[in-house]
C-alpha cells in the first residue's frame, strides 16, 4: 500500500510540475493567426493507394522545409493493398506515421522493418535510395501520414537512412486533459525520437480543452485536424489544414468531442527548391543528374 501510495504521488508531483512549466511557458505569450485555410486533394499514389494530399497540391505548392503531406486511409483493403512497389527517392526525408494498419519496407541495400498500428518510419533519402512499402490490413482499416521533408543543401547527397520508431518509444505528455504525443521536437521538456537534419517539431495532439502550444519564432507552422474540430481565432473542422503565421504559440480550444489534430512545424531552409517527381534538388540540372543516375544504375552509390 505504501508503495502504491509514493507511486501515486510521484505521478501527481510529476504531473503538476509539468504543468506549472506550462503555465509559466506560455503566459502572456504571442499567439499565431491563422494565415491560410485548405483543404486536401484526393488523389492515388504508388500502384493505386487511395489518399488526400494536403500539402504539395496547387493549392499549396509546399511550406518551407516541408514538401509534402498526405493521409492515407481506408477500410477497403481494394484501396490501399497495392501498397507502394519499388520507387526511387533523393534529396529529402520521409516520415511516416502510422495510426492503424501494418506496412513493411524493403530498400535495395538489403534494409527491412516493419511499421504497426502507433509507430513512425523516418527515413533519409539522402544521396538515393530505392525502396517499397506494401501495407497488411489490420481488421480491414488503414489509417496513417506520411510527411516529406526537405533536405539542406549540404546534406542532399548524405548516405541513406532509416529509423524505424515503435510505438513504445514515442512520448506522449499529459496536460489540461489533452494528451500530445511528441514525434519530433520538444514539449514541455519532452523531446521525440524523430532526429530531422533540419528543425522540425511534429506532435499528434488528442485535444480535450484548451492549450498553447509554444512554436519556435520564425518556423513556419501548420495545423491540420483529422478528427473532430477546433478553434484559433477561426473555426477549423475535420480535414481543414491552417497554415499559421510566422511568431508565436498556437492557442487553440477544442470544440467537439474526439478531436485529434497533427501540429507541424520547421526552420525554413530558405534555399532554390528543383523538384522532378521522387526528387527534390536545388537546380534542374541536379535533377536530370538524378534521373540519369537511376536510369545507369549507378542511383545511390
Amino acid at each position: 500500500m505504501l508503495m502504491e501510495q509514493k507511486f501515486f504521488r510521484e505521478k501527481i508531483n510529476l504531473f503538476q510540475k509539468n504543468l506549472n512549466e506550462y503555465e509559466m511557458t506560455n503566459s502572456n505569450k504571442e499567439v499565431r493567426r491563422i494565415e491560410r485555410i485548405i483543404r486536401g486533394v484526393e488523389t492515388s499514389d504508388g500502384a493505386g493507394v487511395s489518399l488526400t494530399r494536403i500539402l504539395g497540391s496547387p493549392e499549396l505548392n509546399m511550406l518551407d522545409p516541408f514538401l509534402l503531406l498526405d493521409e492515407f486511409g481506408s477500410d477497403n483493403p481494394d484501396e490501399y493493398i497495392a501498397g507502394f512497389p519499388p520507387h526511387p527517392h533523393r534529396g529529402f526525408e520521409t516520415v511516416t506515421y502510422m495510426l492503424h494498419g501494418k506496412f513493411r519496407h524493403k530498400d535495395t541495400a538489403g534494409n527491412e522493418g516493419y511499421l504497426e498500428d502507433g509507430s513512425v518510419q523516418w527515413m533519409t533519402a539522402g544521396r538515393g535510395v530505392i525502396h517499397s512499402e506494401m501495407p497488411e490490413q489490420t481488421q480491414g482499416l488503414l489509417r496513417g501520414f506520411q510527411l516529406w521533408i526537405n533536405l539542406p543543401k549540404e546534406k542532399k547527397m548524405i548516405k541513406p537512412a532509416y529509423n524505424d520508431i515503435p510505438p513504445d518509444m514515442i512520448p506522449t505528455v499529459k496536460v489540461e486533459n489533452s494528451e500530445v504525443k511528441v514525434i519530433s521536437g520538444v514539449f514541455l521538456n519532452t523531446m521525440g525520437p524523430g532526429k530531422p537534419h533540419t528543425g522540425v517539431l511534429y506532435l499528434d495532439i488528442k485535444l480535450r480543452s484548451h492549450l498553447v502550444i509554444p512554436i519556435e519564432n520564425g518556423w513556419n507552422a501548420m495545423c491540420y485536424v483529422y478528427e473532430g474540430e477546433i478553434e484559433s481565432g477561426r473555426v477549423l473542422s475535420k480535414g481543414d489544414l491552417a497554415v499559421m503565421s510566422k511568431n508565436g504559440a498556437l492557442d487553440c480550444i477544442n470544440k467537439a468531442d474526439g478531436t485529434r489534430m497533427l501540429l507541424i512545424a520547421g526552420k525554413p531552409l530558405n534555399e532554390p527548391v528543383a523538384r522532378g517527381g521522387p526528387f527534390v534538388m536545388n537546380t534542374k540540372s541536379e535533377i536530370v543528374q538524378a534521373f540519369e543516375d537511376f536510369q545507369s544504375g549507378s542511383f545511390g552509390k
